[in-house]
């Protein structure tokens, strides 16, 4: 049996009846499996492109913006980076070299 605040708090109450009333012992389990699902999908996001892309992306507009980069040269660096490691040595070369040629 589960009880305690869990028996009293509304949302606790729903979500016991939602799954059922499970026992305390059933209930760990549950929560176990969701905690390893949860973590799971942290590690898959981690290692693809998922995070990182998104992360290394914000880093690259903020380079840009560093090194006052209109809306064009972004879009056309967003496109160049798309399948380059960003590095502020590199985003500021590439961006040396437009700045230059335009």
């Amino acid at each position: 049996v589960v009880g305690g605040l869990t028996s009293i708090h509304p949302l606790a109450k729903f979500s016991l009846a939602l799954l059922q009333n499970p026992s305390a012992k059933d209930l760990m389990k549950i929560l176990a499996v969701s905690g390893l699902a949860q973590n799971f999908a942290a590690l898959r996001s981690l290692v693809t492109t998922g995070i990182q892309k998104g992360h290394m992306k914000m880093h690259l507009m903020n380079i840009l913006n560093q090194l006052g980069a209109d809306e064009a040269a972004k879009k056309h660096f967003a496109d160049y980076f798309q399948d380059r490691a960003v590095s502020y040595h590199e985003v500021a070369e590439a961006f040396n070299k437009f700045k230059n040629n335009n």
